[in-house]
């Protein structure tokens, strides 16, 4: 029976959200089908929230389903799985928001695929065949590019005419295999095999174009995933459209959205590098202007200064100094030489004053005999006896006539003076 409500009696919320309540839970339990678009799984909570879109409409609504109801299925649940669930819609009044309360799960179509992938996935990233640290870098421009796809395909027109047109000289080793049914893997693994063994390649594309889950299954292939992980030669996988993410994008060393990214990816512009070879070579040549421009001003101020103007200017300065200490030494030479003289000519006169032959100059003699043995008294000399008489200017050889012996006076006597000149 409809509510009797009215601009002057409107009903309260309270109210219209139990009703609505009431009509809902009078719909019972029903089976709805749709794709997992949302998967929440709250740590502290026993209970999963999931969002089921209609696979052919942008229609969604909101499911609650207990934990173990969804740990129970097969395989785990994931994002894009196609499901049918058993619920029973409710409408939680403290909100106001519809929901379906699950009671049981099932995977169907899609759904069981992207399951089993979801589960290899894990496996294979477990093994660390997807880690971040194992991709190889591009070469900046390939000698040789290979190609792995079907036989006169729009894949092939696509990487192989980009490429080109972005750089015409770009060499191309292609190997055609299947891209999709029961030996697709097979060929794929074997096309890039021979690819890897050529030593001209420089990378690898394997590449196709869109197509369903089912279509690119091969490309999720363990074996293929393996073979790919081996190989030495960079691989760039450029399987489907944006949406689609096989496991061979996980383990390339590059993934591109389209094939035609690919080849805008794995070779340069030659357009684009030109320009910037032009602008690298207009850098350098300003900054290379800047350079001789800043050299020149520092040569030109070392050439403005005094010594490098005139090179000789400061010598005369220094001529004078010069010639100013070679008069100083000479003078000061001169001074040492004539007190030298004047103390020589000093030590010669006191020398002199000392030698025996001055005094022999002054009337005194030497006597002494044969042998050359002098005399210092009269006892020592015989009468005839030879003698040698020593003066200033020579020798007298003389005879012994007679010899008196004379008294000496006492030391300190006053007639010692006189008998010395007496003598």
């Amino acid at each position: 029976m409809p509510l009797e409500t009215s601009p002057e009696h409107p009903a309260p919320v309270r109210q219209i959200v139990g009703a609505i309540a009431g009509w809902v839970d009078r719909l019972g339990a029903v089976w709805v089908e749709g794709q997992v678009i949302g998967l929440n799984r709250p740590a502290s909570s026993a209970t999963d929230f999931i969002r089921l879109r209609d696979k052919l409409a942008e229609v969604s609504i909101d499911l609650t389903a207990p934990r173990v109801v969804v740990d129970s299925l097969p395989s785990p649940l994931v994002n894009g799985a196609q499901i049918v669930v058993h619920a029973k819609p409710a409408v939680y009044p403290g909100r106001g928001s519809l929901s379906l309360q699950v009671r049981e799960i099932r995977l169907v179509g899609e759904g069981e695929l992207l399951a089993r992938l979801e589960r290899r996935r894990q496996l294979l990233a477990a093994e660390g065949l997807f880690a971040l640290d194992l991709k190889r870098t591009l070469p900046f421009l390939p000698r040789r590019i290979g190609l792995v796809t079907a036989r006169a395909s729009a894949a092939e027109k696509d990487v192989v005419e980009n490429a080109r047109r972005r750089w015409p000289g770009v060499d191309f080793a292609i190997e055609y295999a299947a891209m999709q049914g029961p030996s697709c893997a097979a060929q794929v693994i074997d096309a890039l095999g021979k690819l890897d063994r050529d030593p001209h390649v420089e990378v690898i594309v394997i590449a196709r174009g869109g197509g369903s889950v089912e279509d690119l299954l091969p490309f999720s292939d363990e074996a293929l995933v393996r073979a790919v992980h081996a190989a030495t030669t960079p691989v760039v996988s450029a399987i489907g459209h944006e949406p689609d993410s096989p496991l061979l994008d996980l383990v390339a060393d590059l993934r591109a959205s389209t094939p035609t990214d690919a080849a805008r990816r794995i070779v340069p512009d030659v357009a684009e590098e030109t320009e910037r070879v032009l602008q690298t070579r207009a850098r350098l040549r300003r900054w290379m202007t800047q350079r001789l421009a800043t050299e020149q001003q520092h040569l030109v101020a070392l050439r403005s200064r005094p010594s490098l103007a005139d090179p000789r200017s400061g010598l005369a300065v220094r001529v004078a100094e010069v010639s100013a200490l070679q008069a100083r030494s000479r003078r000061v030479l001169g001074h040492v030489l004539d007190r030298a003289e004047d103390d020589l000519g000093h030590q010669l006169a006191r020398v002199r004053a000392l030698s025996p032959l001055a005094t022999l100059r002054r009337g005194y003699a030497v006597l002494s005999d044969g042998d050359g043995r002098l005399f210092s008294s009269v006892a020592e000399v015989t009468p005839g006896q030879a003698v040698t008489i020593r003066v200033a200017d020579g020798r007298i050889s003389a005879a012994v006539d007679d010899v008196e012996e004379i008294a000496l006076p006492a030391v300190g006597s006053t007639t010692e003076g006189a008998e010395e000149s007496d003598a």
